[in-house]
């Protein structure tokens, strides 16, 4: 297969529609999809050399890696600026693989403490099993990571922008008092994107995507991806993943590819409908609260402009009167759609404190801001103006 170059001058939306590109001898357009599990070797002296060392189109079979699935992670390593990628079959198998990976007994991670519930599973749960020391902190505040990162801390992990509450971590901060002690950074980028957080250039080892989110942004494959290094990704995280079972399908790999053209695109459009509403709701009598990073009372909004140069696509409001009248706002929507996934193309609503969140104990919702009124709101592809009308007239 013929791999296209890359050019050092293609801005990122170029490269997430031209990178990583490989042509069949048909010559096709649109990316080639390799469904297949094996490859064929045309003797057994080849067969041999390949699996001592294979080529960089050389493949031995699909769960170590497969020529779609390859242009789809060299196409985003493109665009996120990394030397290389694995993708994996969730966000979750992605998130698994950068914590797990890198870690033994006797580890100590620091990590912020306003999380997706599955990364705080994965966390307090499972490397707890295995011998691995967990501290949380709240990652809005330097000092208490400066405090809780020691001699024998070896990584530190938080989403860029947390999930629901939306608080932003100063990734190059927190990146430079982890450095400081040997420490590798882990960041999950997923609501923030690819389009408004550089997470590697910001200084973090191993950036993590669910590409279920903004990549593939219609709600079609699970899928996820760990960006970094070309020697931590196949040293450290290829090995896992492929001997564990949690490689992306090819299909998958030929979905996300196909998102990654219309990333740009969709991304900024949605955030500005987010920008929108959320500046259109501030103060609504039915709400105690609009959460946005690029509203002026957001506590980090001068933060968010900095490190992504916009909100983001999702808000939170607080609807007052608590679970019941916040139950009976979403029951009223029309347009929304009532889902526990967000950057789709369809405007989502969510729950978290009875859905992704549920698992938490009282105690941690209230201390995360997940309050029974909370709902976080995923904006899609449709008319700004239709979104906003379809929350008004359910607040009112």
């Amino acid at each position: 297969m013929a791999k296209k170059p890359l050019s050092p001058d293609w801005t990122p939306r170029t490269r997430a529609v031209h990178a990583g590109t490989r042509r069949s001898g048909y010559g096709e357009v649109s990316e080639a999809l390799f469904l297949t599990q094996g490859f064929v070797y045309d003797s057994a002296e080849a067969a041999e050399a390949r699996f001592v060392k294979a080529g960089e189109d050389e493949f031995i079979y699909a769960r170590y890696g497969n020529p779609t699935v390859r242009m789809f992670e060299d196409r985003i390593a493109a665009l996120e600026g990394c030397e290389d990628a694995f993708a994996t079959a969730s966000g979750m198998a992605a998130v698994n693989a950068a914590l797990m990976a890198p870690l033994k007994a006797g580890d100590h991670v620091v990590s912020s403490r306003a999380l997706f519930g599955s990364c705080l599973y994965i966390l307090e749960d499972i490397l707890g099993r295995f011998g691995v020391e967990v501290t949380l902190v709240d990652g809005r505040d330097l000092a208490a990571w400066k405090a809780a990162i020691r001699p024998d801390t070896r990584l530190v992990f938080f989403e860029a922008l947390s999930n629901p509450a939306l608080e932003v971590i100063d990734i190059a901060a927190v990146a430079e008092l982890a450095h400081a002690a040997g420490a590798l950074v882990v960041c999950d980028n997923a609501m923030a994107s690819p389009v408004f957080s550089s997470a590697r250039a910001a200084g973090a080892d191993l950036v993590v995507y669910s590409t279920t989110k903004h990549v593939d942004g219609q709600g079609r494959c699970l899928g996820g991806v760990v960006l970094g290094s070309r020697e931590l990704i196949r040293k450290t995280i290829e090995p896992y993943v492929k001997h564990t079972g949690g490689a992306m399908s090819p299909f998958n790999a030929w979905v996300a590819l196909k998102g990654l053209e219309t990333l740009d695109l969709r991304v900024r459009a949605q955030a500005a409908t987010a920008q929108k509403i959320a500046e259109a709701l501030e103060g609504h009598p039915k709400l105690d609260r609009v959460i946005y990073p690029g509203l002026p009372s957001h506590p980090q909004a001068a933060l968010a402009a900095r490190q992504m140069g916009a909100g983001g696509t999702v808000l939170g409001i607080d609807v007052k009167g608590g679970k019941e009248a916040c139950f009976a706002v979403l029951d009223r929507l029309k347009l929304f759609t009532i889902s526990n996934n967000f950057a789709d193309a369809k405007s989502i609503v969510t729950h978290p404190a009875t859905t992704t969140h549920q698992r938490l104990p009282a105690e941690k919702k209230e201390l995360l801001g997940i309050t029974p009124g909370l709902v976080r709101v995923s904006c899609g592809l449709e008319d700004g103006e239709d979104l906003l009308r379809d929350l008004l007239a359910a607040l009112d």
